[in-house]
This record gives C-alpha cells, structure tokens and sequence, in this order.
C-alpha cells in the first residue's frame, strides 16, 4: 500500500455531498423562521403548512423542510397528519397551563435575588423598559409591547445573575407567548400589564423582597387564573388536552 495519500478537493466534492451538507444549517434556518412565524401568530392555529411553497419560499430541497417539521412537531407547535397534511397546532390548555406555573415559580426566585443585587443602572434600565412599554400603548402596537415586555422579564434574570433562568423560561413558554399575543390586545391590557410591571419595580426600587416576589406572583398568577377559569376558549386556537379540570390542580396546591 502507498503511503501517499489523496488529498481532497472541493472540485471534487459533489453536489450531492454539498446538499448533505448543508441540509442540517438549512433545517434550522427553517425551523427558526417558522418556529418564530407560529409564536408570533403571522401563521395561525390549523393553518396548512404546504410543503411546497415552504420549499419555494425558502429555496430549499424537502429535505430539511422536513427535518424542520420533525422539530417543530417535537416543540408541540405543528400537527402532522400523514393522509392530510401538516397543520399549525392549536393552543392546548393544560400545557399552557403547566407552562406559566413553571414560569412563575422560577421568576418568583429571580426577582427576590434581584432586589438583593439591584443597582442604580439596573432600576434605570427597569424604568427605560416601562417608559418603552409606555410608548408601545401610545403607538398602539402590541407586537413590540410583547418584545419589550419580555425584555422587563429577561432583564429581572439579568440583574439577579441569572441569564440562564430565563434561557429555561423561553423553553417552555412558546404556548404562553401565543396566548398572550391573542389576549393583549383586549382593551385596558397593556395599561394593566405597565401596572403590575410598576409595582413590582417598586418593590425593587426600595428593597422589599417579600413585596417584590409577591407583585410578581400576583402578575403571573393572574395568567394562571385566566386559564383556569375562562370559557371562552376558541376551538380555532385552543384545544383541552386533558381530562383532568385545571380548578381541582390548582385547589390541590393552595390546600398543600
């Protein structure tokens, strides 16, 4: 056997190998730009996802167009039926459900560490964001309310010396980013949300800790009780994805 051996060459690589290649980095081109199409409502609960057009859309094979539908039904966020189609999945209630509690109880904790290492630029930034919350409600527009909104969250994490609390919190509340993007444009909402986020601003600004958690847990909690309690659930955006009532879980906690 030679020692030598052949060096390769991009001129030698075929088109096929250069596909295979770039199929995963184009998969998760796709899915990101969906994933964020679907959590930003710009496509729909049971919206029809053709592959085709998502291939003519993109400029890519069916290869990672279906790689990315693979991740996205993973994520919860699409329903593939073999003889119909894949479809933008709807809401379901008791994930949604499971997924603000989640929520609340990891921001409970950050915002008391918070208040312990809150600084005069962490309350200026924590001002600057209401006053941006302020302008979103004047300019009347709910899809940056939702981004700056999140920004008042992730800044909390921030400031506790947490960043990776909230990368877990954005895991899991892809249905709550949803669900709010519907219920905020109810009127007096986002003058209601600009409320409580002072509040607990407040509470940080004069170090009260037990306020502070407890003005959190009052402003997420309110979501849990919207889910819990509310009948008007569309069956175009949310489906019941248990036989097991949210009312007796959550009685069950306050009984513990």
């Amino acid at each position: 056997m030679s020692d030598v051996r052949k060096k390769r060459s991009l001129a030698g690589v075929t088109d096929l190998s250069h596909q295979r290649a770039a199929a995963p980095r184009a998969a998760t081109l796709v899915y990101s730009a969906l994933r964020d199409d679907i959590i930003s409502l710009r496509r729909k609960p049971m919206d029809l996802l053709n592959e085709k057009e998502l291939e003519a859309q993109f400029g890519v094979s069916r290869t990672p167009i279906r790689e990315a539908m693979l991740r996205l039904s993973d994520d919860g966020l699409v329903d593939v039926f073999p003889q119909s189609g894949t479809f933008v999945s709807r809401i379901p209630r008791r994930a949604l459900y499971e997924a603000i509690l989640v929520r609340k109880a990891l921001e409970d904790t950050t915002v008391s560490i918070a208040v312990e290492k809150i600084t005069p630029p962490g309350i200026r930034a924590l001002e600057r964001n209401l006053a941006d919350l302020s302008a979103c409600v004047r300019d009347d527009d709910v899809a940056v309310f939702h981004v700056v909104d999140n920004d008042f969250h992730k800044l909390i994490s921030d400031i506790a010396g947490f960043p990776g609390i909230w990368a877990i919190i954005q895991q899991v509340k892809v249905h709550s980013d949803r669900y709010r993007l519907l219920t905020l444009p109810q009127e007096g909402r986002l003058a209601r949300v600009i409320e409580e986020h002072s509040v607990v601003v407040d509470c940080i600004r004069k170090g009260d800790r037990a306020g502070a958690a407890s003005a959190m847990g009052f402003h997420l909690g309110k979501l849990l009780h919207e889910v819990e309690t509310s009948e008007i659930w569309d069956p175009k955006y949310f489906i019941e994805d248990s036989k097991t009532p949210l009312a007796s879980v959550d009685r069950k906690e306050r009984n513990q």
